[in-house]
């Protein structure tokens, strides 16, 4: 039997799914994920403001400040995420400072979707299927933020091979002090790779005044010379893992990639537990359908670190469902739901979903088929996904009746 509504609707699969090769619109614990096409800022630093919208209601500030330390009291060697944390999903914020400050307006327009319907609607972010249009939170969000907007909500930082002490906003009202103390990042154990490279810490001066000039003609888009001065940062200090990655980033923006991959290959070389060149990798072995460098890459991160990268368990799985290792790609979507507790990635369930089809275990695909329409509803593909469950569930029903018949013998 060939599943011709199945393997139609999967050859655009890897670049439909969009995580990876696009960045997302998820957070993934690390904010946007390198190799974004439109926007290669790495996480940690937000991106230039645009101007003020005259347009916008007047809404009352909701301020939260704080700050972020490591384990023995230091701040983070590079910017970290803050994240929000309503109904389990997690929406990132803000950005810590040099010193590992942080201050958000959680009524900015910016962050405004993060609260449209979160005390109301359980899918409000949850329901995200990572491609466009699928974030629907429903409700007003130039309403602002009212006391019952955070019940149940939390904020936490997000670093990768750390985990976070959590502050819970229950309580809190937008004319509170916005002081909520100091949060501490702990390092997982058993884990090595990480997105932050100990290499920073040992960068001299120059080397830094110079990776910092990047990142500000990073954010004005002024790619050539953000590119200048990542390349004075890693002449200065060639063991510059993060500079050799942001460069390898502007690279891509420039369209060349040839020079991006030796720039990733030189932040691998300074520090090979620096897992976000693998990232970026990746991500152009899959926007080039290369699907034996897109498990290799993913095989190198995923075995530093497994934990907090359910996104690159897709692209693993991916990679071995197009290179026809249907028993690996199993192992890997499944591995990527267990790590993926707030459902942000339903993709996964989706090439669970075929990938068990394609093994005839049909009451699986039909299970995991419906758990991608259940977590990602409003999915630019979701008529797809449907047309693929009824070719399931239409084979399924005589290979019911055939099983019944054989047990009926016995």
């Amino acid at each position: 039997m060939t599943f011709q509504v199945l393997l139609n609707c999967t050859i655009g699969l890897a670049l439909n799914i969009g995580l990876f090769a696009q960045g997302g619109g998820r957070d993934s614990g690390i904010g946007t994920l390198p190799g974004n096409p439109t926007n290669p800022t790495r996480p940690g630093m937000p991106t230039q403001p645009g101007q003020p919208d005259n347009s916008a209601p007047d809404i009352r500030p909701v301020l939260l400040t704080g700050k972020v330390v490591m384990e023995d009291g230091t701040p983070p060697p590079e910017p970290v995420t803050i994240q929000l944390i309503c109904r389990a999903t997690p929406r990132s914020i803000g950005y810590t400072d040099s010193k590992g400050g942080f201050a958000v307006d959680l009524n900015d327009r910016k962050n405004a979707g993060t609260f449209a319907d979160a005390s109301e609607d359980p899918n409000s972010f949850g329901g995200n299927s990572g491609r466009p249009n699928s974030l629907n939170p429903g409700g007003n969000s130039n309403s602002g933020i009212t006391g019952r907007a955070l019940m149940g909500c939390d904020l936490r930082a997000s670093l990768a091979g750390f985990r976070s002490d959590v502050m819970h906003l229950d309580a809190r009202h937008s004319l509170d002090n916005p002081e909520v103390g100091t949060i501490v990042l702990r390092r997982l154990a058993n884990v090595e790779g990480l997105t932050i490279s100990a290499t920073s810490a040992l960068a001299p001066k120059d080397a830094k005044n110079a990776f910092q000039k990047a990142q500000n003609f990073e954010r004005q888009q002024k790619w050539a010379d953000a590119g200048k001065e990542f390349r004075k940062a890693v002449d200065i200090y060639p063991k510059y893992a993060v500079a050799w990655y942001q460069l390898g980033l502007v690279q891509e923006q420039e369209k060349n990639r040839e020079a991006a991959r030796k720039s990733y290959a030189q932040a691998l070389a300074a520090d090979g537990k620096f897992v976000s060149p693998y990232q970026a990798l990746a991500v152009m072995a899959s926007q080039e359908q290369k699907w034996q460098d897109v498990v290799d890459d993913t095989d190198h991160l995923l075995r530093l670190n497994p934990v907090d990268f359910p996104q690159s368990w897709l692209f693993n799985a991916l990679g071995n469902y197009y290179l026809k290792n249907m028993d690996a790609a199993e192992k890997s979507a499944r591995e990527g739901i267990s790590r993926d507790a707030a459902h942000q990635y339903p993709d996964l369930n989706h090439v669970l979903g075929i990938v068990l089809a394609m093994k005839r275990d049909y009451s699986g695909a039909v299970e995991q088929l419906r758990n991608y329409l259940h977590y990602a509803p409003n999915a630019i593909d979701t008529e797809q996904v449907m047309k693929q469950l009824a070719e399931v569930e239409r084979v399924m029903k005589p290979e019911a009746k055939k099983e019944g018949a054989a047990a009926g013998k016995q």
